[in-house]
């Protein structure tokens, strides 16, 4: 989340008077993440109560891309995710368009994002996140219409994404990262998920993108990344994340109580166990390329800023290695 466009008091002010919500009182723009313009918008109704909103301006969806995600958290909220819930207009629609951008108001939650995730943080997201993979299951088949268009079946981040930004940060590596690169693309190119249980996912699911308010989890936010994909993978990208120590390496207590958490409320299948260090092995390239392509063509904007690719290479290094260590052990 940052701020690419900018937004107006008076702008906003005026956009607002088709929401019921009272009167803004505070907009404040929101510089963490790297894709859409996000703002924290603070009302207050006549009895002098004070409610706090996420604003979200969609800087590459079109607005026919975007009933899908807000379909999505509203059904998640209604079935005991916790996740912001989208705000109806007084003609009950929850997507506008503000400064030339498609724009959507979100409830905020409580709590804020943790740096250093305890063992207690780790297995609630893990629970958490396997809820909202059944969830999912429901949200998939009470809305068909979106697979009907297209749009829930697509990842933004597939195979041909990968290809195509390997293609666009090529020429910005170093030979040996030029090797590991296509080293990988071809390896991952070669690897058939598609037998595995697939379904909603969060597709982006890392520490700032989950509050807590103490170990009580206040909710998953920045769906813009859902699709539809392999439910293991979804959790391969989050405990590359969620589980490791400064130096990439897993936290095994942390990567346990995750796992453990999340399997007591959907087990992984044997497909998902064989093809466990491969998927994360994928989520760490997935975020090589993404941090890649943000480092060398930044986008600009008020308040951005571009993390290193550095840690995800170094991430899917070590993921290549555990593997080989693991297959080496079978083999014993």
């Amino acid at each position: 989340m940052s701020v690419f466009t900018t937004v107006t008091q008076q702008e906003l002010s005026t956009w607002l008077q088709n929401y019921s919500i009272g009167t803004l009182v505070e907009l404040k723009g929101i510089s963490s993440g790297i894709t859409n313009t996000n703002y924290f918008v603070t009302t207050q109704s006549n009895d002098g109560t004070r409610s706090k909103y996420v604003l979200t301006l969609f800087e590459q969806n079109n607005i026919e891309d975007l009933p899908y995600f807000i379909d999505l958290m509203s059904h998640l909220s209604t079935h005991g995710i916790p996740c912001p819930k989208p705000v109806a207009d007084g003609q009950g629609v929850c997507l506008g368009v503000l400064n030339g951008k498609p724009a959507a108001l979100v409830s905020c939650l409580l709590g804020q994002d943790v740096q250093q995730p305890n063992l207690a943080q780790c297995a609630e997201v893990g629970r958490v996140l396997a809820k909202m993979h059944l969830a999912g299951q429901t949200f998939e088949a009470q809305f068909p219409q979106h697979f009907q268009l297209g749009n829930a079946i697509h990842n933004q981040r597939d195979a041909d994404w990968r290809q195509a930004t390997a293609q666009k940060v090529m020429p910005k590596l170093k030979v040996e990262e030029q090797q590991l690169l296509h080293a990988e693309l071809d390896y991952q190119r070669d690897l058939a998920i598609v037998a595995l249980p697939h379904g909603v996912v969060h597709g982006d699911l890392f520490r700032d993108n989950v509050l807590f308010d103490g170990d009580k989890l206040g909710g998953f936010i920045d769906f813009y990344y859902a699709c539809h994909d392999s439910l293991a993978y979804d959790v391969a990208i989050a405990v590359n994340d969620w589980c490791i120590l400064a130096n990439g390496q897993f936290d095994e207590e942390k990567l346990a109580a995750f796992l453990a958490a999340y399997q007591t409320v959907r087990p992984f299948n044997e497909a998902e166990c064989l093809s466990w260090h491969a998927l994360l092995r994928r989520a760490a390239l997935r975020f090589w390329l993404s941090r890649l392509y943000d480092f060398h063509f930044p986008a600009e904007g008020e308040l951005t800023h571009a993390k290193d690719p550095n840690h995800f290479k170094q991430l899917l290094q070590l993921r290549i290695a555990l593997q080989a260590s693991a297959a080496k052990i079978k083999e014993v």
